[in-house]
């Protein structure tokens, strides 16, 4: 009976380590995706990360937007053309599942650019709605 409740146990651990891994893959592409939209001049499809909702929070250096059309705005506003949008690189520092619903990614962004370079740090929220995950709120420096 021993043997077959470690058996279940470790079954279970397997499962829940796989299901937390595809999760993580899935927000983890989700950013692949947003970085060659990016590199690709296409702020529009890089905005499909986000949760398209007015409950969007982005917080950057001009502080507090809320809204999905809102935060597209301020990124055509503050990246008219592809000279200032620059290659996008973004390294990831830490992926932490909160709960079945959230994670949490922190990460470092970096814009090679013509015009100059820039790079900072990110807090990413993801939420899975409607089963897509999706960034909730996005605090960028």
């Amino acid at each position: 009976m021993r043997q077959y409740f470690l058996l279940l146990l470790l079954l279970c651990t397997i499962s829940a380590a796989a299901q937390k891994n595809k999760q993580e893959r899935t927000i983890l592409k989700i950013l692949d995706e947003q970085t060659a939209a990016w590199n690709r001049g296409d702020i529009d499809s890089f905005l499909k990360g986000y949760w398209e909702n007015d409950s969007l929070m982005f917080i950057g250096k001009s502080g507090v937007t809320y809204g999905w059309e809102n935060t597209l705005k301020n990124y055509k506003k503050g990246y008219p053309d592809t000279a200032n949008m620059g290659k996008l690189t973004f390294t990831i520092i830490q992926v932490k599942k909160l709960s079945g619903r959230y994670y949490h990614v922190t990460g470092k962004w970096y814009l090679k650019r013509s015009v100059g370079d820039v790079s900072g740090h990110y807090t990413l929220l993801w939420r899975k709605v409607n089963g897509r995950w999706v960034i909730i709120s996005d605090h960028s420096s």
